[in-house]
């Protein structure tokens, strides 16, 4: 698996969900400021409603602009047996069940996933638990977190 691919890759799909964002936005914009939702009496919420959605649209539409410029701005640095994972990493971890997973470690737009030949790839920033246990940590180094009071553990058998 290579991280300038799957870097790629999420930025693409950052650029795809911009989009389709910013058209929800407009269409939002749109219904709250016609002329036919103007409320007739208190009682008529339609326009209210609308204007409510294009504020969460546009704030939608700036948090994704947010992650966009962040994943852009992202320099990839080869891994360094020294410093260990970084922002930029792409890593392979195995949970106690033997359930191997793929993430790639960056500034924002976690939780943002990608499909590379097949093998599902999720976004984590360092400020997740698991984002933040795996900063400065090795290949075959073993992380623990607690979640909701259940402690989870993994071992890190890659890293990119």
């Amino acid at each position: 698996m290579n991280k300038h691919a799957v870097h790629h890759l999420i930025l693409e799909k950052l650029v795809a969900d911009l989009d389709v964002a910013q058209r929800a936005a407009q269409t939002a914009y749109e219904t709250a400021t016609h002329e036919e939702n103007i409320a007739e009496n208190k009682y008529d919420t339609l326009g209210l409603e609308a204007s409510y959605l294009a504020a969460g649209q546009a704030k939608r539409v700036e948090e994704i602009k947010q992650a966009l410029t962040l994943c852009q701005n992202l320099s990839l640095r080869a891994y360094d047996e020294q410093r260990g994972i970084e922002m930029g990493s792409l890593l392979g971890l195995e949970d106690e069940q033997g359930r191997q997973q793929w993430l790639f470690l960056a500034p924002d737009a976690a939780g943002l996933k990608v499909d590379v030949v097949g093998q599902p790839v999720t976004v984590i920033t360092p400020r997740s638990p698991l984002g933040n246990s795996l900063l400065g940590k090795f290949e075959g180094d073993d992380v623990e977190i607690v979640v909701a009071g259940a402690r989870q553990q993994f071992a890190v058998t890659e890293v990119k």
